[in-house]
């Protein structure tokens, strides 16, 4: 199906497939860094967004690392490693600034339409687990990304923070809470729709929906040709192009195994469903105003980190609490429950039955969630909302995601949490695999996949130089440049209404 201004160009330089965040970041970044660029960007469904990017599908914490827990994991010693939050906090602050350079120059929608502010929390029970938050603060607090963080043990203090998870709760309890007052809801789906709108209208962009790609082929001129059928009308069409990105989501790993690239080789995945529970009360919605999040379960994957959400989805505002885990063979939520049969080839049975093996406690533990009763899963949310009912309460499907299944040299094969992106022959494709923290680092790993597969006019002064104002911390550290993190993240939060510390010696006062 296509809704196009612009002819069909069958030779394009470029091919997007999948129509997600990810494609969505890709193109406006070529497209402003090479603007005679011509794009083709296929979609197998009849809308922008509706898999990974959805905001429902979709956890739009905006990850800045300042309340996920798993970012931070404790050393044998005792210590907190920081490492990983400070890496997921820069990348936020490229996106932040990107999204700012696009929101001042005219090119996207106001940001009211995709990013809000909302204190991000971090809450945790017991003993151990408070000794655990409290060392957590003190190492974070320190770093540049992470000014203005406070932390509390204080009863009083945190009922004001987050009243639904302080009421009802034993006065005996011991608990604390760290906050983040300039975190953000980011909806995704919404910013997707609003990135695609704006750069299609360019020349040399067109966008096409209901698009199955069959086959992928490198021929002798190093183009590749991309053969797509219609799900609608069952036309079939074929169109060449010098570079190609798989941006599919749970559907990116089959057409990496149909490239047939050497790189490719090797690569399989484990799918990782899940479901919410959203508030149908809305006095109870109104009441809660934070992003919270708790400790994981031993064995859970990362995307099942429970949080006490709230949330606006489609200028609505909501009340989410999960994602409770769960298993399908499918790779995505509008997929095949073939998806995971049909994945296996001779070059990645070992990898993924080596990972499989490993990770027998993580497959209990999904099929233990796929089984839970109404009951128990309110059991789970009333450890983060004691006085929650079960009348206003209902359980909905959240989003499929598919985790990396890589060779290891050692263990045969690894299951790995995060994203990762494959490319071959010399940089004329790349396909994007994984899941969180992805969308909300999109920009930095687009701006990654650029580097490799576009080095030469990467490193030239004119790239160098747009890159630069569209991102001005690019090539620098926030985390090790105060000055400079103060700086954008002013410009950032004036831009995008956001709020933003106010530089005191407090280290603690927020500005609107």
């Amino acid at each position: 199906m296509d809704t196009n201004k612009h002819p069909l160009q069958n030779e394009p330089d470029v091919v997007l497939i999948g129509a997600g965040i990810m494609s969505a970041t890709l193109a406006v970044l070529l497209k402003k860094l090479e603007p005679n660029l011509t794009i083709e960007i296929f979609e197998r469904l009849d809308a922008v967004a509706a898999e990974s990017s959805d905001a429902w599908n979709n956890a739009g914490t905006g990850h800045a690392a300042f309340c996920e827990l798993n970012y931070t994991p404790q050393l044998a010693d005792g210590r907190i490693e920081t490492s990983k939050a400070v890496k997921i906090g820069e990348s936020f602050e490229i996106s932040r600034q990107f999204w700012a350079h696009l929101v001042e120059s005219g090119f996207i929608c106001p940001p009211k339409n995709f990013i809000k502010s909302i204190p991000h929390m971090s809450f945790v029970w017991g003993e151990e687990n408070v000794d655990f938050l409290h060392k957590r603060y003190e190492a974070l607090s320190e770093l540049p990304l992470f000014k203005g963080m406070e932390y509390s043990e204080d009863w009083e203090k945190l009922r004001e923070w987050m009243p639904l998870v302080m009421e009802g709760r034993p006065r005996e309890q011991k608990v604390a809470a760290t906050r983040m007052t300039i975190g953000t809801d980011v909806n995704f789906g919404a910013l997707t729709k609003c990135m695609f709108g704006a750069v299609k209208a360019l020349p040399g962009v067109n966008m096409h929906f209901c698009q199955e790609v069959t086959k992928l082929k490198k021929d002798d001129s190093s183009r590749w040709t991309v053969s797509l059928k219609d799900d609608k009308t069952g036309k079939k069409r074929k169109v060449r192009a010098r570079f190609v990105f798989i941006g599919a989501g749970g559907g990116s790993l089959h057409l990496l195994l149909k490239s047939g690239i050497k790189e490719g080789k090797g690569f399989g995945g484990f799918p990782v469903s899940g479901q919410w529970l959203v508030c149908t009360n809305p006095d109870v919605i109104r009441r809660h105003e934070a992003k919270v999040y708790g400790k994981a379960e031993v064995g859970s994957p990362p995307m099942s980190v429970p949080h006490l959400d709230s949330r606006v989805i489609n200028g609505k505002k909501a009340l989410l609490f999960g994602p409770y885990a769960g298993f399908s063979t499918k790779f995505l939520k509008q997929g095949s429950f073939f998806d995971l049969l049909s994945s296996l080839r001779v070059s990645n049975i070992v990898p993924m039955l080596a990972a499989g093996i490993q990770n027998i406690p993580l497959t209990k533990y999904l099929i233990d969630q796929v089984r839970q009763s109404r009951d128990e899963r309110m059991d789970a949310l009333r450890t983060y909302f004691p006085e929650a009912k079960v009348e206003d309460w209902k359980l909905e499907i959240a989003g499929q995601r598919v985790q990396v299944i890589k060779k290891d040299p050692k263990k045969g094969g690894i299951l790995e949490f995060g994203t990762e992106v494959v490319t071959g022959s010399q940089g004329s494709i790349a396909a994007l695999l994984g899941a969180s923290p992805g969308a909300s680092t999109a920009v930095s790993i687009m701006l990654g996949l650029i580097k490799t597969c576009f080095p030469e006019k990467y490193k030239s002064a004119e790239w160098q130089a747009k890159l630069q104002e569209m991102i001005p911390s690019f090539g620098q550290s926030l985390n090790e440049n105060p000055e400079l993190c103060t700086e954008l993240r002013a410009w950032t939060s004036s831009v995008l209404s956001l709020k933003n510390v106010v530089p005191t010696e407090e280290n603690n006062e927020i500005a609107q």
